[in-house]
């Protein structure tokens, strides 16, 4: 459904991404994860057809999205972070105005209005404005608004912004009824790995490269093994005395030691009664997307400041 082929785009000196490759499968929940700075913001500009792909080439449902904008247009529905809905309309006329800029009108289009208003479960709150609605039920009318023209694919750009954990489940749930009984294939990109967790697969993305791409049980099965988490005063002198005493090689990663070890829970005393004194706190976890994400980076999850939220303009 989407296909992405020696993808580059450079802001003057600055690469934002940089030869990037996959396909991603019709009907699939398909997440790109990274901080701030990572590519994904550029990603989505090119994916919503706003931003020109001189450098590779970017399909979506066989159509070129550089020289078949406009046709990928009527095949894309977009939910932009940064609010697109008019606050001083009611939740009906942000839906109605929107099905007029692709042509839809009369019954047609009443009809499609009541189906996802119902769907989305805001019917009720149709003749209020925007601005007097929740967070959450906002983001309800911004997809609804998004799917009005029946989409083949829907991309999201950090669906859950903004939502308290209530509203987060119901977005989700609504996506994958979408998945599920409309066909819609779903890309977003996320910084959330919760989020990210939900998805079919999971494309990790830092400093515009491709850093792994699979599904989320998958690449957390690549660890290996327990995780392990050591925090100290000093962690360079706890990481060369487990390399010393050990032959364990580790990581710090944002001051703590971290390192990977099969059955972790049996390996810990003897850890800690090597490093007597040096340690503050052990902790041991089974793999998570962050530590794929380390795994996969050499580095944390820290956020750069380099790309900002797109807007829905």
């Amino acid at each position: 459904m989407v296909f992405i082929s020696h993808l580059s785009h450079r802001y003057g000196q600055r690469l934002a991404l940089d030869d990037l490759s996959l396909s991603i499968a019709p009907q699939e929940c398909f997440g790109f994860l990274g901080p701030n700075g990572s590519g994904k913001t550029t990603l989505f500009r090119m994916l919503s057809t706003l931003l020109p792909a001189p450098a590779g080439k970017i399909t979506i449902a066989g159509l070129d999205v550089t020289r078949q904008a406009d046709a990928v247009r009527r095949q894309i529905g977009v939910v932009f972070q940064s609010p697109g809905l008019d606050k001083q309309l009611t939740a009906e006329e942000n839906l109605r105005h929107q099905g007029h800029l692709y042509g839809l009108k009369g019954l047609a289009l009443s009809r499609r209005i009541d189906e996802l208003l119902t769907r989305m479960g805001v019917a009720d709150r149709r003749g209020e404005r925007v601005e007097s609605l929740s967070g959450g039920l906002r983001r309800r009318v911004e997809l609804a608004k998004g799917m009005l023209h029946h989409p083949t694919v829907l991309l999201l750009d950090e669906p859950s912004v903004g939502l308290d954990p209530a509203a987060r489940l119901d977005l989700w749930r609504y996506l994958k009824e979408l998945q599920q009984n409309d066909g819609i294939t779903v890309l977003l990109t996320t910084h959330l790995m919760d989020e990210a967790d939900r998805c079919d697969r999971v494309a990790i993305l830092d400093g515009g490269q491709l850093k792994a791409c699979d599904t989320p049980a998958t690449l957390k099965d690549r660890i290996g093994g327990d995780v392990i988490t050591l925090d100290g005063p000093d962690p360079r002198e706890l990481a060369r005395i487990i390399l010393e005493k050990f032959q364990i090689a580790t990581e710090i990663v944002e001051g703590k030691v971290r390192l990977q070890r099969r059955r972790g829970h049996e390996f810990i005393p003897q850890l800690v009664e090597t490093l007597a004194g040096k340690v503050q706190a052990v902790s041991l976890g089974k793999p998570t997307l962050d530590d794929v994400f380390i795994e996969s980076t050499g580095h944390g999850f820290e956020a750069a400041a380099d790309e900002k939220p797109l807007a829905a303009g």
